[in-house]
């Protein structure tokens, strides 16, 4: 069958949110059945461990607990409402509750997605976009914060977007959006930053009369989207955290989701990237100014972080849906498909998550989810505990273990807590090309253990520092203890 054919069958017993709903539950359970491959980054055994600590004082973290160089400094939990969520899913139903949860949210995203896009494509290119969306985006879906508030950016940027392409106010229905957003995760300042480029484009295609009552309405709504983003526990303190990451300059260089998109391998996102430029030519899409500018910064920021692969999937064809259907009628839906009866689709989606949610169950009933070995160094951290090691100069990528073993750290990925200085003067000494300064850190914050990955250099200066022994060494983690005092 064409694919002409199956999308207008799709669509004559389908109504579009039957569909949405069919791809969401589809990338749920597919998401969730792989579940293991959203449990490979540490940083969500201290999101949990967070999680907790606000359950059970009731209370927001304002000083670090969790290391011995930062312990009793000011540290906000920006992501507190995310935290609490997983550590909720973690309680009940364990590292089944945490796949399901950041499943789920993904699958949201896909279903705002498919709804946002629907008046401008045909139902078999919706979910295409949807399935290109869910692929690109694959390599940073990790059960961390970012992946909750996915479909919060969605809605928010989608809303925006939609706003400006009905030449209408921003709605005032998104200001919660930003208030959850804001809660969940600090990518919130990216929804505040893309008012600016989507009010010029407002301003841009308005009359020359309407201009300044455009621009005026749309500087209400973005002081309105500042308080909302403010309506957290720690107020403007939030947004102010936030914006403390964004400086840390170089550093953030040497953390891996930070680092640039790796083109020396064919992937994804070149596939997406290159199809998206083929397509606007075949079709000689025209963009206003404003929206090529935002084009613009959407792709930089995919080329620039690989943390930012999930905007560019969902955010690009979000930007281009409107123009490409404007110069395409063709990509419309057909107007004289009928969907189905309403009764008939209430009873259909029932079914589907009802479906859904007896297959998570009996999935995981009989498949034990387990977090990647290669971040939980568990029998070196045993034979430290049993040396009785206290202050141990850790992995980067090992920090979150530690945390959630009630074991202080010398670093994890808070980089906002640690500061530039202090974050390049750890690499400088894990990577261990001076012994001089790696022992001088090392002295410097009285470390009485090390447990670093087996392929750090540090690893091995140590095996011939004096003052060091092995005390236990495996493919995931070698253990080493002072022999002698620090000086």
């Amino acid at each position: 069958m064409s694919l002409v054919v199956a999308d207008r069958v799709t669509a004559a017993r389908m109504t579009p949110g039957l569909l949405h709903l069919c791809v969401g539950a589809g990338a749920y359970l597919f998401l969730f059945v792989v579940g293991d491959l959203l449990l490979q980054d540490a940083d969500t055994y201290w999101h949990i461990s967070v999680g907790q600590w606000i359950i059970d004082r009731a209370a927001m973290p304002y000083v670090d607990v969790y290391s011995f160089t930062r312990s009793g400094n000011p540290w906000m939990s920006s992501s507190w409402l995310a935290q609490v969520l997983y550590a909720a899913a973690y309680a009940q139903a364990g590292w089944a509750g945490v796949a399901a949860l950041a499943a789920l949210a993904v699958a949201a995203a896909l279903v705002i997605f498919l709804d946002l896009i629907e008046p401008c494509f045909k139902p078999v290119h919706r979910v295409l976009l949807a399935l290109l969306a869910l692929v690109v985006s694959a390599p940073h879906l990790l059960a961390r914060p970012h992946v909750l508030a996915l479909p919060i950016m969605v809605a928010w940027v989608g809303g925006l977007i939609r706003a400006v392409d009905q030449r209408a106010a921003p709605s005032w229905m998104l200001l919660p959006l930003m208030v959850a957003w804001a809660n969940l995760h600090g990518g919130f300042v990216l929804g505040l930053a893309l008012i600016a480029p989507l009010a010029l484009e407002a301003v841009w295609q308005s009359a020359a009369s309407d201009r300044v009552a455009v621009a005026k309405r749309w500087a209400l709504f973005a002081g309105a989207a500042l308080l909302a983003s403010c309506c957290t526990p720690y107020l403007h303190n939030t947004l102010m955290a936030a914006l403390k990451i964004l400086a840390l300059g170089p550093v953030l260089s040497l953390v891996s989701e930070w680092r640039p998109a790796d083109f020396t391998s064919f992937g994804p996102f070149e596939a997406a990237l290159l199809g998206l430029i083929a397509v606007a030519l075949l079709r000689g899409v025209v963009l206003s100014l404003p929206r090529i500018a935002l084009l613009l910064l959407l792709t930089h920021m995919a080329l620039s972080h690989v943390r930012c692969l999930e905007i560019f999937a969902f955010l690009v064809p979000l930007a281009l849906a409107a123009p490409m259907r404007d110069r395409s009628h063709a990509s419309m839906a057909d107007p004289e498909t009928n969907g189905a009866s309403p009764l008939v689709a209430a009873s259909a989606a029932f079914a589907i998550i009802a479906g859904a949610l007896a297959f998570s169950l009996l999935y995981a009933a009989h498949h034990s989810f387990a977090f990647v070995r290669t971040q939980a160094p568990v029998a070196a951290l045993e034979a430290l505990r049993q040396h009785n090691s206290a202050r141990i100069f850790n992995d980067y990528q090992f920090g979150g273990y530690l945390i959630a073993n009630d074991v202080p750290v010398f670093i994890d990925s808070r980089a906002e807590l640690y500061g530039q200085d202090f974050m390049m003067s750890y690499l400088k000494a894990a990577e261990g090309r001076s012994p001089d300064q790696t022992a001088a850190l090392l002295d410097k914050y009285q470390v009485d253990a090390t447990l670093l990955a087996p392929d750090r250099p540090a690893a091995q200066l140590l095996d011939q520092m004096p003052g060091w022994k092995r005390l236990y060494a495996d493919d995931v983690a070698v253990a080493h203890v002072r022999v002698t005092p620090a000086k």
